[in-house]
C-alpha cells in the first residue's frame, strides 16, 4: 500500500514545484544554499555526528562525495552509461595537485582548471575506444581503467609508489577572513571551498540538462538505437558526458588532495566508485536533488553509526538494502526516470533494462 502511495506524493510535490514563480524557486534556493552554509555549526554537529569532527566529514567524505555523484549522474544519471571506475578521475585529479604542487610549485587556483582539462582528456581517452560498448560490458571496461589508474600509480617512482606524494600545498589564503585561511586545523574553510565549486557546478549542470545537449542524453538514455536513427550524433555526445563527468571527478581530486596534505593510492580503491554509484542509484539517479540526498546518505551513515564499532559497516550495508528494497527507483528520482523504471527500462544501457518492472 505504502509503496503504491509514495509515487503519488512525488507527484505531487513535483507538480507544487513546477506551479512556482521563477522568484519562489530562487527563494527555495538560497534558503538551501543558507542552511548549507550553517551545517558546520557545533549544535548540528552534536546531532549529526557525536562522535565524529562534524567540520572534518563534512568536508570528506560528506562534501567530496556529493561533488563526485553529481559528476557520475552525468554519465549514469543522465546519458545512461554506467561506469565502475569513477574514481580513476578523481586519483588523476589528486595526483595533479600532488605532483604540480609539489614539483612544479604552482598555485592551487592554477592547477584547479588544469587538472579538470586532464581529468576530461582522460574521460575522451577512456570513452574514444570503448564507448561503442554498452551495459555490463562498458561497466567491466571502466572498471579496468579505474584499476589501471591506480597500479600504475602504486609501481611508478615519479608518482610515489606505494608511499604516495606528501607536503601537497594547501590552496592559498585569501585576506584575513578565517573562512579562508586554508591550513590543516581547521577544515572549515575547505568545506566552504568545496560548497562554491558544487553549487558552480549545479548551475552548469543544470544548464546543460535543459539544453540540446542534455536532450541527446535524454534520448540516448531511453533508446540509443532510436537516438541514432533519429540523427542524433550519439558517440560524441557520449563521450562529452564522459569528458564532463570526469572533469567533475578531477575537481573533486584536486580539493581531497589539497586538505589531506599526502595521498597514496590506496586513497582511490574500487570501492569508491561502488560508493559514489550506490549513492546516484539510492538518491535517485537523474535527479540532482536526489543525487545529492543519496550521497549525503551514503557519506554520513557510516559516521553515524561510528558507536557500533565494526558492525556499523554491517548496520549501513542494511540501511541501503532496505532503502533500495522500498524504493528502488531512489529516494528522489525525476519523474521521467522513475516512470522508467516502473516500466522496466532502468536507463542504463542493456543492464537498466532488465530491472523487473512493479506490481
Amino acid at each position: 500500500m505504502n509503496r503504491l502511495q509514495i509515487p503519488d506524493v512525488r507527484g505531487s510535490l513535483s507538480r507544487s514545484w513546477e506551479r512556482l514563480p521563477r522568484w519562489g524557486r530562487f527563494a527555495v534556493y538560497v534558503l538551501l544554499l543558507v542552511g548549507a552554509v550553517l551545517l558546520p555549526a557545533d549544535s548540528i554537529g552534536r546531532i549529526m555526528a557525536p562522535e565524529s569532527d562534524w567540520k572534518s566529514i563534512l568536508f570528506f567524505p560528506i562534501g567530496v562525495y556529493v561533488l563526485l555523484a553529481v559528476g557520475l549522474n552525468i554519465v549514469v544519471g543522465e546519458a545512461g552509461l554506467l561506469d565502475l571506475g569513477y574514481v580513476a578521475f578523481f586519483a588523476i585529479g589528486g595526483y595533479a595537485m600532488a605532483l604540480l604542487g609539489t614539483e612544479q610549485g604552482w598555485s592551487f587556483w592554477v592547477i584547479l582548471p588544469t587538472a579538470i582539462a586532464m581529468a576530461a582528456v582522460a574521460g575522451v581517452i577512456l570513452g574514444a575506444p570503448t564507448l561503442r560498448l554498452r551495459g555490463d560490458y562498458l561497466a567491466i571496461v571502466t572498471l579496468g581503467f579505474g584499476e589501471i589508474i591506480r597500479i600504475t600509480a602504486n609501481n611508478s617512482n615519479w608518482m610515489g609508489g606505494p608511499r604516495g606524494i606528501a607536503g601537497i600545498p594547501h590552496p592559498p589564503n585569501v585576506g584575513h577572513v578565517s573562512q579562508l585561511q586554508y591550513g590543516v586545523i581547521d577544515p572549515k574553510p575547505y568545506y566552504y571551498l568545496v560548497l562554491a565549486l558544487l553549487v558552480i557546478v549545479i548551475v552548469v549542470v543544470q544548464r546543460l540538462k535543459h539544453s540540446r545537449v542534455g536532450r541527446a542524453w535524454m534520448a540516448i538514455r531511453e533508446d540509443e538505437d532510436a537516438a541514432e536513427l533519429m540523427g542524433v550524433p550519439t558517440f560524441k555526445f557520449k563521450l562529452w558526458a564522459f569528458a564532463i563527468g570526469a572533469s567533475i571527478g578531477g575537481a573533486g581530486g584536486v580539493m581531497f588532495a589539497s586538505k589531506v596534505i599526502a595521498i597514496t593510492p590506496s586513497n582511490f580503491p574500487f570501492i569508491l566508485s561502488v560508493l559514489i554509484l550506490a549513492a546516484v542509484v539510492m538518491g535517485g539517479s537523474g535527479n540532482i536533488a536526489g543525487v545529492i540526498l543519496g550521497a549525503f546518505l551514503v557519506a554520513w551513515l557510516p559516521e553515524r553509526f561510528r558507536g557500533f564499532a565494526d558492525y556499523r559497516v554491517l548496520v549501513f550495508g542494511g540501511a541501503l538494502v532496505v532503502l533500495m528494497i522500498f524504493r528502488p527507483q531512489g529516494l528522489l528520482p525525476s519523474r521521467q526516470r522513475a516512470e522508467e523504471m516502473t516500466e522496466g527500462q532502468g536507463g542504463m544501457g542493456s543492464m537498466g533494462a532488465e530491472t523487473a518492472a512493479e506490481t
